[in-house]
């Protein structure tokens, strides 16, 4: 059993908290790149780890991330005038260039070297794969650059999407390396939603399932098996790479999907979702479906990130859908469905409640490792999944014989392999 303490441990990541500490030592995806498409556009807010920021481009093009308020009497410079190479707080003029560094303040003598003094706290950031990452741990400690395989691909092999979800980074993230739930929740959409129809999708509707997990120095694999033809066992293979990253096994030759459940606070997170292709680009169909909310992807309320379908309106909840097998929970989407049940828990879940059983051992061993891997890294050594080489790593959809073992049978079709397309079914 997962007792209050130790969940107040795993979920809580705030600044000064064990696992806030473990999660500012890896990079985090923080906002797209589209969010400041130009020099001088205006600038965003964004909260990370229960601390609010401000990210802008400035003239040259350089991405600055900083604290969101200014030294002088705390307004936010969301209202900043971003021009000639730095922030600018409307209020009394103090300006930022992208390293926080105060660079003019009107009212003092230049000759003081007042504005030399007064620094926001902001952070190492670099743009790839269509987003912007941060780095929010000891500068000393600072990792090389991530290297997942969608953000390496060419633009044209992958699509990028985020969206909020109002509950706890974990019970998301649990979600994620979860694929037992796919047979039941997602049992209908399986054979409707043009992203996912192959003949894996028709062996992952059934509900005779067995689970096994291989740790990893990155994370874990997870291995889901179902029957398939005579003898032989269908795999569906996931990858958690620590903290937040998973990587969904695939349908035929439909692309490769992952998501990141970043901690926005303790209450709500943000569920980056990547969608790509090793070989070749996404079609101009597969990106209609995912700018439509189509796949791992959903439609937003437009000028945010929170999906049209959610809790304020019951998920739009359709109960006769449910209740004539077109849709096993009654809420619409792929997507949207794993947001609704993991919401329902509750901003976040009680987890001294649970009766877990054998399919849950991903869940329990996912615990255990971010445990360990927090107090390994508060006495200074260095966390899981931080090396680039861990992050090269793919998941699969394998038919093997009964007697196999999926890891060797997977073999080299869980390590990415630039223009090589996927293992699937």
């Amino acid at each position: 059993m997962t007792t209050p303490e130790h969940n107040d441990f795993l979920t809580l990541t705030g600044p000064a908290t064990p696992m806030g500490d473990l999660m500012r030592r890896y990079w985090i995806p923080a906002l797209l790149s589209a969010e400041i498409p130009e020099p001088d556009c205006p600038p965003v807010r964004v909260k990370l780890l229960g601390e609010r920021l401000i990210a802008f481009r400035d003239s040259a093009g350089r991405v600055g991330v900083m604290d969101e308020f200014c030294a002088h009497r705390g307004v936010s410079l969301w209202f900043g005038r971003n021009e000639d190479n730095g922030l600018r707080c409307p209020y009394h003029g103090w300006k930022y260039d992208s390293s926080g560094q105060c660079i003019e303040v009107p009212s003092e003598p230049v000759e003081s070297g007042f504005c030399n003094k007064i620094k926001l706290a902001a952070y190492p950031c670099v743009e790839m794969g269509d987003a912007i990452w941060i780095y929010m741990g000891p500068p000393a400690l600072k990792p090389p650059l991530p290297n997942f395989e969608w953000a390496t691909v060419p633009a044209t092999h992958r699509f990028v999407s985020k969206r909020t979800q109002e509950c706890n980074w974990l019970q998301a993230l649990e979600g994620g390396i979860d694929s037992v739930h796919v047979s039941f929740l997602h049992r209908h959409d399986l054979r409707s939603d043009p992203l996912h129809v192959s003949q894996g999708a028709e062996f992952t509707r059934g509900t005779e399932v067995r689970f096994e997990v291989i740790e990893t120095k990155g994370g874990m694999v997870i291995g889901v098996r179902r029957p398939a033809t005579p003898g032989q066992l269908y795999w569906r293979i996931t990858q958690w790479i620590m903290p937040f990253h998973t990587m969904i096994p695939p349908y035929g030759d439909n692309a490769l999907n992952g998501h990141a459940f970043v901690p926005v606070d303790d209450e709500n997170c943000m569920v980056w979702c990547f969608t790509h292709h090793p070989a070749r680009p996404l079609s101009a169909h597969e990106l209609e479906v995912m700018r439509n909310g189509g796949g791992i992807h959903v439609n937003l309320i437009p000028g945010s990130f929170r999906p049209v379908i959610n809790k304020d309106n019951d998920y739009m909840i359709d109960r006769m859908a449910q209740k004539h097998h077109k849709s096993y929970s009654g809420v619409k989407g792929i997507a949207m469905q794993d947001a609704a049940i993991q919401e329902s828990s509750g901003p976040i879940q009680d987890r001294s409640k649970e009766n877990l059983v054998s399919t849950d051992n991903g869940v329990i061993m996912a615990r255990q490792r971010l445990r360990k891997a927090a107090l390994a890294a508060a006495q200074g050594k260095e966390p899981d999944g931080i090396d680039p080489s861990t992050h090269s790593v793919r998941s699969a959809a394998i038919v093997l014989p009964e007697a196999q073992s999926f890891y060797e049978g997977a073999g080299d079709a869980l390590n990415a392999k630039a223009g090589v397309a996927h293992a699937s079914v």
